[in-house]
C-alpha cells in the first residue's frame, strides 16, 4: 500500500481515471506545461530508452507510459519530490517500465551511460536565479521554478550528454528564453527541428513554447501551428481539451 506524507493527496492523472498521482500543494503539483510536453515529445512506440530530467513527481514518465513501451528513467534532485515520483511509479504498478533516480542532472554520467537514450525530455526551472531576498518562502517551489541547482545550460548539456546521436530532445519553456535555448541547443549540437508556441487564448501573447532538437541533425526548423488553450468564454479549445484529457 502506497502511503501519503504530510499534505499529499491522490489525484487522477487523466480523465479516464486509469492512473493516479500523488501531489502536494506545498512540495510539488504538476501543471499544464508537463502535460503539453508529454504530448509534444516524440517517443518510440515499441522499444527504446527515454530519460526525463527534472522529473518532479514523475508526471511526464507516467503520461508517456500511455504512449510507449520504452523504458523510462526520471531524474529528480529534491529528495521529498523524488520520493513522490518513486511512490507514483509503485502506485500505478509501472515498476517494470519506469524508474527514478535521486540525484543531480549535472552528475549523472557515472550512473547513466553517455549517449544511450533515444529521447530526453525536460521541464526545467524557467527563471534565472533570483537574489536571496527574492526567493519563494517555499524552498521546494523556489528550486522547481528558478535555476538554483541547474542553469538552462546545465540542462541542455545534460540532454546532449545522454541522448544518442540522432536521438531527440524535447523541452518546454518560456518564450522569453527562446534565443537562449536556440543558442545553447546549437552550442551542444542539438539542432532545433520543431517549435510550437502556446497561447492562453487568441489575441494574447504566447506564454509557453515547446521545442524539439535532434543531436547532430541538419538545420531545418519547422514552426508548428499555434496551440491555443482557452476559447473566449474560458472553456478549453478542442485541441487543448484533447491533449489535457488524453484524447489526442
Amino acid at each position: 500500500m502506497v502511503q501519503l506524507i504530510d499534505d499529499e493527496r491522490f489525484d487522477y492523472l487523466l480523465a479516464d481515471e486509469s492512473m493516479k498521482i500523488i501531489q502536494s500543494p506545498s512540495a510539488f503539483s504538476f501543471s499544464l506545461d508537463a502535460v503539453l510536453l508529454a504530448h509534444f515529445a516524440y517517443v518510440p512506440i515499441k522499444r527504446g530508452n527515454i530519460l526525463d530530467l527534472c522529473t518532479g513527481n514523475g508526471v511526464i514518465p507516467l503520461l508517456l507510459s500511455n504512449r510507449t513501451k520504452a523504458k523510462i528513467t526520471g531524474v529528480e534532485i529534491q529528495e521529498r519530490i523524488f520520493s513522490m515520483a518513486k511512490r507514483n511509479i509503485e502506485l500505478n504498478r509501472l515498476t517494470d517500465q519506469l524508474s527514478v533516480i535521486h540525484g543531480d542532472l549535472k552528475e549523472m554520467q557515472p550512473v547513466l551511460a553517455q549517449s544511450s537514450f533515444d529521447v530526453v525530455t525536460c521541464n526545467p526551472p524557467y527563471f534565472k536565479t533570483p537574489s536571496k531576498n527574492e526567493y519563494n518562502h517555499n524552498d521546494y517551489l523556489t528550486i522547481a521554478r528558478h535555476e538554483v541547482f541547474c542553469t538552462l545550460e546545465d540542462v541542455v548539456k545534460a540532454c546532449k550528454l545522454h541522448v544518442r546521436p540522432g536521438g531527440k530532445v524535447a523541452m518546454v519553456h518560456r518564450p522569453g528564453r527562446l534565443v537562449d535555448i536556440i543558442e545553447l541547443f546549437r552550442k551542444y549540437k542539438l539542432e532545433p527541428k520543431r517549435l510550437q508556441f502556446v497561447y492562453p487564448k487568441r489575441g494574447k501573447d504566447a506564454n509557453m513554447l515547446l521545442v524539439e532538437g535532434i543531436r547532430d541533425g541538419k538545420a531545418d526548423l519547422k514552426i508548428l501551428p499555434p496551440l491555443y488553450i482557452y476559447n473566449e468564454d474560458g472553456t478549453y479549445t478542442k485541441e487543448a481539451e484533447g491533449i489535457i484529457y488524453g484524447r489526442l
